[in-house]
């Protein structure tokens, strides 16, 4: 029979009434070296008992029938008959700390509170620590957060039995003990984020996304981003909000404001980059009236350019969809048989209609439709002779007709989707997205639609079409079309004023743009009061020593203050114009690393561009919004029940960005975990080959 080594667990009931699981802190001594247990008295080395009687030990062990070998009832290992007593306390002590706490062998135990404990260094003499069962449910929870399921996949039955078929000495805790640990790990990680916020010595961005659960609740992810003095770029979700009904504007805006303040970040906030939706747009525009109101830095927000761009080819495709969807009908196929694939793949290479790489993305994002419109006009005759070799088992439900064929190639002429999916692969893979490149490859859009509107040769519907996706492009345009996103863009050196789209290119935003520059940037106070919310006013207030109040200036100071402010703001003048007078940088340049090596030739500009390129051009990842990857994301989220949407999905964000998982001040060593695993798996190994030799 198995025996648990620790003390016995509370129960669910009592854990319940204590609100939260119990926790032994670490030491502030040795913050590092820590690792994981159940029991209380963990952080002591086991008390020995004293040799009163052999038979304290002999009990704990079951003499073999031919009388030569004892065996140890809770792991097992043989001894021979005539091994001391005393070898055998050593061996209950040392791998059964606890066993002379029971009166009976084996207990019966439901998972104990909270397990973090600091572990002393091991001594040479010292045998290696004993493992917890428990332990396990501390890597079930990592692998719930990190893989974005709830809690209640521990209640599925089979999950159970597959550990217990390990080891049946194996409990999991109950779904709702992980949920509640959930949330604590939650405000431990968020006091964690604010501490960091608070030491921000930049203005910060956010960005915004919107999505609805199974459960038809609306919620919103906010997402900061910001860049350090040593010019690394940082992004870090900051919550997910539930949005509560009707999930207006209005209550957008309640609930971006509430996330701004828990961090104490609404007075260091810049910019915010939404999805495109009214509703978004309306809660941006409060947040701004609010801001303003509150006499603080100024504020701006801008539409996401990947969501633009992937509603401007929907309307391109929106007439071909039908035709689209039984392509995809077909790739489905084709990814699932192995018949079909090896048939399409011999064809391909029978025609020379290129090489395809299964299985094909069939998704329904942008990167799925590009592939659907591929197959056909690069690989058509394959794709009929697949369909017509197959037909019985197709039922002839994709076939296409010559007038469907048609419609595609005209559409694929007309959008030249080779150039759309360089510019999405583009948005995707590059690093340095600014909203300077952003602009850049919106304007190459914006000039591709209207040449091919100019087009006499397109039929009316493809003329519609093409109005649509117009529309889409100048509704882009409009929103940003202002000075910040204009100062934000000639901060990009491999931009600056040469690149800059017509629609935003206007005369007056240099002069404006200039006395931006002075107006917050001027000022010697600069970077030693942006933590406490830097006022353009602050420049003018203020005394001198021994001069009495601040507002008793001699006329003297007064005429010598306006000469010094004149000399900054002529220098800030000339770093703009030195800067701007220069020729671009590469485009295959890091444009953090460009301004980090001339933060020298800049000293004021280079403040200005940490804070503005860390305004983000799309407010969610490209890949997210373009390739099937996003598809699964959606998944995860749709899938998560309220109870533990926030939660889980805020814990997995922070570890990813390299945040440690901690239980109330408690940081979960997983590491040192791991290696208490490895260990007490070897030493096992060892008591196993040493059993065998006794037999």
């Amino acid at each position: 029979m198995e025996w648990n080594v620790n003390n016995a667990f509370k129960t669910y009931k009592e854990m319940e009434s204590k609100t939260m699981m119990d926790m032994t802190l670490v030491p502030h001594s040795d913050p590092i070296d820590i690792g994981l247990g159940s029991s209380e008295k963990a952080n002591t080395v086991p008390p020995k008992r004293k040799k009163t009687m052999t038979s304290v030990y002999l009990k704990y062990f079951e003499t073999a029938p031919d009388s030569k070998t004892r065996k140890c009832k809770f792991c097992g290992q043989s001894y021979s008959i005539a091994t001391a007593t005393g070898n055998l306390g050593r061996h209950l002590n040392n791998r059964h700390p606890g066993y002379d706490k029971s009166a009976e062998v084996v207990t019966t135990s439901v998972p104990q509170a909270a397990p973090v404990v600091a572990l002393k260094p091991s001594q040479s003499n010292s045998k290696p620590p004993q493992l917890d069962y428990d332990h396990l449910n501390w890597l079930v929870l990592k692998w719930l957060a990190l893989s974005s399921l709830p809690p209640s996949t521990v209640d599925e039955t089979w999950l159970g039995n597959s550990f217990k078929f390990l080891n049946p000495a194996v409990q999991l805790w109950p779904a709702e003990k992980y949920k509640a640990v959930l949330h604590e790990v939650f405000r431990s990680m968020r006091g964690d984020v604010k501490t960091s916020l608070e030491h921000i010595q930049s203005k910060v961005s956010v960005t915004l996304s919107f999505w609805s659960s199974y459960e038809n609740i609306f919620y919103m992810s906010v997402t900061g981003q910001w860049i350090d003095e040593n010019w690394s770029s940082h992004r870090l979700l900051l919550d997910i909000s539930r949005i509560p009904y009707p999930s207006g504007g209005s209550e957008i805006y309640s609930s971006l404001l509430k996330v701004l303040k828990i961090y104490g970040i609404e007075d260091r906030v810049l910019c915010c980059t939404h999805d495109n939706s009214e509703n978004a747009i309306h809660a941006c525009h409060s947040l701004k009236e609010y801001l303003d109101g509150q006499k603080v830095l100024p504020f701006c927000y801008i539409p996401c350019a990947a969501q633009t761009l992937n509603d401007i080819i929907d309307e391109g495709l929106a007439t071909i969809k039908p035709i689209i969807s039984k392509i995809r009908d077909f790739t489905q196929e084709l990814n699932a048989s192995m018949e079909l694939s090896d048939d399409f793949i011999q064809l391909t290479t029978a025609y020379q209609e290129g090489n395809w790489k299964l299985p094909i993305d069939a998704s329904s994002r942008w990167s799925g439709n590009y592939q659907m419109v591929n197959i056909l006009c690069k690989a058509g005759k394959s794709l009929d002779a697949v369909i017509r070799k197959n037909e019985d088992a197709l039922e002839n439900r994709m076939m296409l007709s010559s007038t469907e064929k048609n419609a595609v190639t005209i559409v694929r002429n007309y959008l030249d989707l080779d150039s759309f999916h360089k510019t999405t692969n583009d948005m995707c893979t590059n690093k340095d997205l600014t909203v300077g490149l952003a602009l850049l490859f919106m304007d190459n859009i914006s000039e591709m639609i209207t040449t091919c509107q100019k087009s006499c040769h397109n039929p009316d519907w493809l003329r519609t079409c093409a109005e649509n996706m117009s529309q889409k492009a100048r509704s882009y345009n409009t929103q940003v079309c202002n000075v910040f996103t204009y100062i934000t863009a000639v901060l990009d050196p491999r931009i600056k004023t040469e690149y800059i789209p017509e629609t935003i290119n206007l005369e007056s935003y240099i002069d404006e743009a200039r006395a931006h520059f002075i107006r917050n940037y001027s000022s010697p106070h600069f970077t030693s009061s942006l933590t406490g919310g830097y006022r353009p006013q602050d420049i003018d207030e203020g005394g001198v020593g021994g001069g009495g109040g601040g507002g008793n200036i001699s006329f003297a100071e007064e005429i010598a203050r306006r000469k010094r402010r004149g000399s900054m703001s002529s220098n800030v003048v000339d770093e703009l114009t030195q800067y701007l007078s220069e020729s671009i940088v590469p485009m295959q340049t890091d444009v953090l690393d460009w301004w980090k090596a001339n933060s020298g030739r800049y000293p004021r500009l280079c403040n200005m561009a940490r804070d503005f390129l860390a305004v983000q051009a799309t407010s969610g990842a490209p890949e997210e919004i373009f390739c099937g990857k996003g598809e699964e994301i959606d998944k995860q989220k749709y899938c998560m029940p309220h109870d533990s949407t926030q939660s889980v999905l805020c814990i997995r964000s922070w570890i990813e960005a390299g945040m440690k998982l901690k239980f109330k001040s408690t940081e979960i060593d997983y590491e040192r975990l791991m290696e208490l695993a490895a260990s007490v798996a070897a030493d096992n190994s060892a008591g196993g080959l040493d059993k065998n030799q006794h037999k």
